[in-house]
């Protein structure tokens, strides 16, 4: 197979299998509208799904709900709102729970206007948290709240909002939220005050539930993961789909002396993450609804025993916010290093299939955008400087390309002489590269190279928060988003018809149509991609075709002076 058709082989199989998967995502069933009233119940319903229960023992199997069914539950009772320098929460006082929360840096998707929402109630996603043990308060349970600060301002550097249950059997159970100035990271925890004459064997569990909507805003040309995953030491790190725990057929583990789990979802997370070495049971469960489908996701772990007359209090905490990679790798570090122990959670951050070569890429990014201060220039100079680095192989694939595009002449004619004698016509080919000294692979082998780093930049570039709202120049002021205009993905499709004639022209009639249509098959895809990536394509088609101009024309040139009898 000569260089050519190699190449556009190349070009086309790729093509074809992200044609494919936009496809998929684009012609997917809309979701289910989600509730959009808070405190509503499944219709038919009237009780709120029951707390879960462990087992016997944390080496049991997962644990399950008591009674045949579980409806999604939204809290109906009043709402504490909490504000910090980077956050505002709201707690409902029935079960505790955080069911709201907009983030102060970050914008709504399609409502630019207005803060995003993590946790909301147009979702029915909330962070959920209680105890499972004889009379002892769940997510349903009634609190109130104890007057305080509801607000951190001054030099404070942490608030505490503490909520209370109605005493049961001489046990008093309080629920303590501590928020830290410049942090996602919230402490959730619980003291028990046992006034009984007996002492109380308790368990505890911290979950999420969510519908399984996509986000809002996302696009269906470029959609990435939304839903629960879990981390331990065991089997890393696994994201679960909506349809496989709808399905029972969710499979992570279960049982652990680490880990955490979270929802992960575009740009942001919410994990909780429990003492290392604490045993923990995992679970994920389907809730049933004649509204909008949900899930559950958690985990349940042991409380200390409280003996009568004692008090004992512990937590567990739960980050909830961006998906940034310095905040996460911190949170990853040991305690003893100011981090949490969350092993693992950088990886929510999906980096696609070569996380190894788009981590460092990343890294890469984020250094130049410390010395220039906007990221689409410092996308430019990432380019520019990976184009670089694959100089010498770029140069050797145009090359070979100028060498085939001195030789096309004679391989029309070849193909006119040995028209009925393929054979014939491969052999005088193959003697015609070994005489001009081309390798026909030449042109194909340095670009396989380079494409693990383009995908893998792709990935970095679709998966990074930091560029989320971020403005570049003119009209380009979100290069996470679509370009509003498509000046870039017009651009992009002239480099690549540029590029195309620079490229020696396919002897075979229907092969040149194929390469003359590729660079508007991938315009057509392009015009939905965040505008980040379109950049990042320009500017290398552009850096490409000054260096294929250049070398062809070096090569046509000498070309011409060796064929020159006055030379």
């Amino acid at each position: 197979m000569d260089n050519r058709r190699l190449l556009l082989l190349l070009i086309f199989s790729f093509s074809l299998v992200m044609l494919w998967d936009a496809w998929q995502k684009y012609n997917q069933p809309p979701p289910v509208a989600p509730v959009a009233t808070a405190g509503i119940v499944a219709s038919g319903s009237t009780a709120a799904p029951a707390a879960p229960q462990p087992s016997t023992s944390l080496h049991s199997p997962v644990p399950t709900l008591p009674g045949a069914a579980a409806v999604p539950f939204m809290p109906t009772g009043e709402t504490v709102t909490i504000r910090t320098d980077l956050f505002v929460a709201e707690i409902s006082s029935q079960g505790g729970d955080i069911v709201r929360m907009t983030l102060d840096d970050y914008k709504d998707t399609e409502r630019k206007s207005k803060d995003f929402a993590l946790f909301e109630r147009r979702h029915q996603y909330a962070a959920q948290s209680g105890l499972i043990g004889e009379g002892l308060p769940n997510h349903k349970t009634a609190f109130s709240a104890v007057p305080g600060d509801r607000e951190l301002s001054g030099d404070a550097s942490t608030l505490q909002l503490r909520l209370e249950a109605a005493p049961s059997n001489g046990v008093k159970v309080s629920k303590i939220y501590t928020f830290t100035r410049g942090s996602y990271l919230i402490d959730v925890a619980y003291e028990i005050d046992n006034g009984s004459e007996k002492q109380v064997t308790a368990h505890a569990y911290y979950q999420f539930q969510r519908d399984t909507a996509p986000p809002e805003g996302e696009s269906r040309m470029v959609m990435t993961f939304t839903g629960p995953a879990v981390y331990t030491e065991q089997e890393k790190f696994q994201k679960v789909g909506f349809s496989d725990i709808e399905a029972g057929k969710a499979k992570f583990v279960t049982q652990a002396d680490n880990g955490w789990v979270a929802m992960i979802q575009h740009y942001f997370v919410a994990a909780w993450v429990p003492p290392e070495k604490l045993s923990r049971e995992y679970y994920m469960r389907k809730l049933d609804s004649t509204t909008a489908p949900a899930i559950t996701a958690g985990v349940i772990v042991p409380v200390p025993v409280v003996a009568p007359g004692t008090k004992v209090d512990f937590s567990v905490p739960l980050y909830a916010g961006p998906q940034l990679q310095s905040k996460l790798d911190h949170l990853a570090l040991p305690k003893a290093e100011g981090g949490i122990g969350a092993q693992g959670l950088p990886l929510v951050v999906d980096y696609g299939w070569l996380t190894i070569i788009a981590a460092p890429i990343f890294w890469c990014l984020q250094a130049i955008h410390q010395v220039v201060g906007n990221w689409g220039w410092a996308i430019v100079l990432l380019t520019v400087a990976i184009k670089l680095l694959f100089f010498p192989l770029s140069a050797a694939s145009y090359k070979s390309m100028a060498k085939m595009r001195t030789v096309t002449p004679l391989l029309v004619k070849l193909k006119e002489r040995h028209a009925g004698d393929r054979q014939k016509l491969n052999q005088e080919m193959m003697e015609l590269y070994k005489r001009e000294k081309i390798n026909p692979l030449g042109g194909c082998l340095p670009i396989a190279v380079q494409i693990p780093v383009f995908i893998a930049l792709y990935w970095a570039l679709l998966g990074a928060v930091e560029i989320r709202d971020a403005p570049w120049i003119l009209w380009i002021t979100d290069l996470s988003a679509s370009d509003p205009y498509y000046v870039l993905p017009v651009v992009m499709v002239i480099t690549m018809l540029i590029q195309t004639r620079l490229n020696p022209t396919p002897p075979d009639p229907i092969q040149a149509k194929v390469m003359m249509m590729m660079p508007f098959i991938f315009g057509a895809m392009f015009f939905f991609f965040p505008a980040g990536l379109v950049l990042y394509w320009v500017v290398n088609n552009t850096l490409s075709i000054a260096q294929q101009w250049q070398i062809t024309r070096m090569m046509e040139g000498a070309a011409k002076a060796a064929n020159d009898p006055k030379a």
